[in-house]
């Protein structure tokens, strides 16, 4: 393998939901999150600027998050288990990197064969009761240009590392040093499919790994 360590965007990427626009919709409120969404990941306005927007509009109690869960396992992407396990299998170390809701997906990451320290997305606060708090307002995925300190916070120096996946923020990452593969099997991103340096749109997350290896 070319690469290391090798990391995955979730949404639109491991699974073929956007969780944050699949909870909204539950709430009602799917036009107004959804536009925002599409609007953060083809880099339009910073995420940084909708992230607790979103969230206050659809405040995820517990069941929602079970529910996201649910959702993320049901639509897990063609050949994404089979990537991982195929990177596995030779040694690489593989990191799920999103700015989705940790404990929605947290049974995905399992279900792929990835251990908790391998899952960096943003954590919420519930209350006894369930309810929603707050979401974890420092993280760095949270905001523009997280995804790149995440990169820089787990690769070792000269460590060759690759990112896959199919929004601006996951181009991002190449501020950082890693080389970039845009997915669009789920959902093509104009904006980074004009940026990315590989960019492949089969349906079937597998083809990846020929620019992987």
């Amino acid at each position: 393998m070319r690469y290391r360590r090798v990391l995955f965007d979730c949404d639109s990427t491991l699974s073929a939901v956007e969780g944050i626009d699949e909870l909204a919709r539950r709430a009602g409120v799917g036009d107004e999150v959804a536009e925002l969404t599409a609007r953060a990941m083809a880099g339009a306005i910073p995420l940084e600027s909708i992230y607790g927007r979103r969230l206050e509009l659809i405040r995820p109690d517990r069941a929602a998050l079970e529910w996201l869960a649910a959702r993320y396992l049901e639509r897990i992407t063609p050949g994404a288990p089979e990537t991982i396990g195929a990177l596995q299998a030779e040694g690489v170390a593989v990191d799920l990197v999103s700015g989705g809701l940790r404990p929605a997906l947290l049974p995905l990451a399992t279900a792929l064969g990835l251990t908790e320290d391998r899952v960096h997305a943003v954590d919420v606060r519930l209350g006894e009761a369930g309810g929603y708090l707050d979401f974890e307002r420092d993280y760095p995925l949270a905001r523009s240009g997280g995804k790149a300190e995440v990169v820089r916070r787990v690769r070792a120096p000269g460590e060759p590392v690759a990112m896959v996946g199919d929004g601006i923020t996951d181009l991002e990452t190449m501020e950082a040093g890693a080389d970039f593969i845009g997915f669009g099997g789920v959902v093509v991103r104009e904006a980074v499919k004009s940026a990315a340096p590989v960019y492949v749109e089969e349906p079937d997350l597998r083809v990846v790994l020929e620019y992987l290896r």
